[in-house]
């Protein structure tokens, strides 16, 4: 697939991507440049490990965006699927 970047230096991720790669607006990426490649991905989402009881469980850091409950649905279908 080809694209082109406009005179701003934006370019446009086509939709079958995004969807592929599970990204969706107002996730954030990082761009990088190694061996000659352009590479995007998402931002990994920080957590911290707080004890609950006897477990200790990761939690999102107040940093993280809060999860909406249609990504959750999509998440958990995703996954309903791929074990299928």
């Amino acid at each position: 697939m080809i694209i082109t970047i406009d005179g701003a230096g934006r370019l446009v991720i086509p939709r079958d991507i995004r969807e592929q790669a599970h990204l969706e607006p107002g996730v954030p990426l990082e761009i990088s440049f190694r061996d000659g490649r352009i590479e995007i991905e998402p931002v990994p989402r920080q957590v911290e490990i707080v004890k609950r009881g006897r477990l200790r469980v990761a939690v999102p850091s107040s940093a993280s965006p809060r999860l909406t409950a249609e990504t959750v649905r999509k998440t958990r279908d995703r996954v309903r699927e791929r074990d299928r």
